[in-house]
């Protein structure tokens, strides 16, 4: 039984392994790490039972290494496993003992399974591996893959096809067990977009970087993306270094936070809990910032005693980081949203995002757009206290290194290639097919995210076969190496409606998507409608830096992508202009805003509500 604080299952689960009718079995329940003492004081009463041991690991380990631990204590000739949430019912063991007994060539036998409490399956559930509550195998030296190999919710990655390697697996064709469905599953943890590597790393308290690859989503190799960053030493404190607080979620690329550690200052991290897959939040895989317990944070938070809390980014963070401004008065706090207004008005917690902007030392706005839109907001917002502008998922400089690969387009067939790394925004299938029409391609990258749009893919590609094309994701190493081959790329495609009225802004109109710095890594020039006399935050950026395709109709965008010396002077100037798309770029900045915060909470002023 490998468990991790789930001890208000446990006493069901060991229960009904007491209640079996085949009674010649050994309990060995592994502990892996859980927090405080409460699945000790769940299996307690067991233990009176020698038929049931118990031990603690001093730390999660994951459930692969969990599992051998226990094989490795295993006595018995075969082994069978009961998740601390499931449960058997009387005759499980039997009947799974006996199917084993009847065919010496089958390695592991299999029940159907009792699933969201009122659903049944006679074997296999379709759509997913076997179980580990529904299986008896013979024991042997085979061993799960373990977490510095591979975290997966697919068991046949993980064990089941070794073990199907050794001879048949055979099912019972009967209904004696339960897999309980709750939110806290480890598979429902893990597969995005309900789940995901950063919902997992929290709920378990994974400090090392994961290989990590879910039924669910991409694959995600975090041991070699941030092997030089993790294994550098920490940078001595500068003499005037500050002691930053990162507090929140740091949604995409959160390693840039490690430019200010560069720098000398000191990072400290305190997150939100229950993350979206896509918020990052600690303990953070890249490491140099510490981490503190959220379990005490108020506790925490006063013996830190940091220079400035950076309270950071998106809507789900708005709760949490409302709560920490009000139990730290006295304490320099800095608000930067990104993601997004519409969503907390939508979801009730507008007026804790209003508090925040109004009770903040200091507030940073992801656009120019955003700054003016929350100034209808809160008249007179932006003047009445320190106020930055800085994008929250700038990532940093050390992806955008590389050489550019030669274009696609120069081939000679005299075709466009376009790319969309990320969800086709606004482009409809119908548009897919205008742009064959112009001899415009097509390249949509993300494996997953294809699953999620399968009925866009098979319309646009009826109606454009041979200019879409899929990709698989890219890592950020391979930023500049992958996509400089294309011509140009696409922000999200929207016409907007504002008319120049900011009060009728939207998200399209205030926001800069996080793919516009994939872009400028490698020197793409960023497509977008024309959307002439409207407030358009990425159209004003683009034609400040000169780094916008702006398009009124397919044809128009044609024509414009087929001027080879129009486009050829473009993707230079974004390549001279790409360093400002990086969180490197504009540390100096947001450091001197820090100490002008800083500076201005130390006067005397209006004070912050305390909780």
């Amino acid at each position: 039984m490998p468990t991790y604080g789930q001890s208000h299952f446990l006493r069901r689960a060991l229960d009904s392994l007491l209640a079996q009718s085949l009674t010649a079995w050994e309990a060995i329940v592994i502990d892996d790490g859980s927090p405080g003492a409460g699945t000790a004081r769940a299996v307690a009463p067991f233990l009176p039972d020698a038929r049931v041991r118990y031990q603690r690991l001093p730390h999660n380990t994951g459930l692969g290494n969990a599992l051998n631990v226990a094989l490795d204590q295993a006595r018995a000739p075969l082994i069978a496993c009961l998740p601390s949430d499931d449960l058997f019912y009387r005759d499980h063991l039997a009947s799974l003992r006996a199917a084993l007994q009847d065919d010496p060539a089958a390695v592991l036998a299999f029940s159907g399974m009792r699933h969201h409490y009122n659903r049944e399956a006679s074997g296999q559930l379709a759509g997913v591996a076997l179980q580990l509550v529904q299986c008896m195998h013979r024991r042997s030296e085979l061993r799960w893959s373990a977490r510095g190999e591979l975290e997966s919710d697919d068991l046949e990655r993980l064990f089941w096809g070794r073990l199907r390697a050794r001879g048949t697996f055979i099912a019972t064709g009967r209904v004696s067990c339960e897999w309980t469905s709750h939110p806290a599953q480890r598979h429902k943890l893990m597969q995005e977009p309900g789940g995901g590597i950063n919902p997992f790393r929290q709920h378990y308290q994974v400090r090392e970087p994961l290989r990590f690859h879910t039924t669910m989503g991409n694959a995600i190799d975090e041991v070699a993306q941030y092997r030089a960053m993790r294994e550098r030493a920490p940078t001595p404190a500068a003499a005037d270094g500050l002691n930053i607080l990162l507090a929140g979620e740091l949604a995409y690329n959160a390693e840039r936070v490690l430019a200010l550690e560069e720098q000398g200052h000191t990072l400290h991290g305190l997150w939100m809990r229950a993350p979206y897959w896509y918020n990052t939040v600690g303990p953070l895989p890249f490491g140099h910032v510490r981490e503190l317990p959220f379990d005490d944070w108020r506790k925490a938070v006063g013996e830190l005693r940091p220079d400035v809390i950076h309270a950071q980014l998106n809507w789900q963070a708005v709760p949490f980081c409302h709560a920490l401004m009000l139990a730290t008065p006295g304490v320099p706090f800095v608000w930067h949203f990104k993601e997004g207004p519409f969503i907390c008005l939508e979801k009730g917690t507008w007026p804790q995002l209003v508090e925040l902007f109004e009770h903040a030392d200091g507030c940073i706005f992801s656009s120019p757009e955003m700054r003016d839109w929350f100034d209808t907001v809160l008249p007179g917002l932006s003047t009445s206290k320190p106020c930055h502008v800085l994008d929250g998922d700038l990532p940093r400089a050390g992806w955008f290194g590389g050489e550019r690969t030669p274009l696609l387009s120069a081939g000679g067939d005299g075709e466009i290639h376009t790319v969309v790394p990320g969800r086709p925004i606004g482009l409809h299938p119908h548009t897919v097919g205008e742009l064959a029409a112009q001899g415009i391609h097509l390249h949509f990258y993300g494996d997953f995210t294809h699953g999620q749009w399968r009925q866009w893919i098979e319309d646009a590609r009826r109606l454009a076969p041979r200019h879409l094309h899929l990709h698989a994701n890219v890592e950020q190493s391979r930023w500049v190496e992958e996509f400089s081959r294309y011509d140009a790329g696409w922000l999200h495609a929207f016409a907007s409606t504002n008319d120049g009225e900011l009060r009728r802004a939207n998200w399209d109109d205030l926001n800069y998507p996080a793919r516009m710095a994939t872009l400028a890594a490698a020197g793409l020039p960023m497509i977008q409608r024309r959307n002439a006399g409207a407030i358009v935050a990425t159209q004003a950026l683009s034609r400040r830096l000169g780094t916008g395709v702006f398009y009124d109709t397919i044809a128009h965008l044609g024509a414009l992508l087929r001027d080879r010396p129009h486009m050829d002077a473009l993707r230079q100037q974004v390549w001279s202009q790409r360093a400002l798309f990086t969180f490197d770029a504009h540390v100096p900045d947001l450091v001197t805003f820090f100490r002008r915060v800083i500076e201005a909470a130390g006067k005397p002023g209006r004070p912050r509500p305390a909780s």
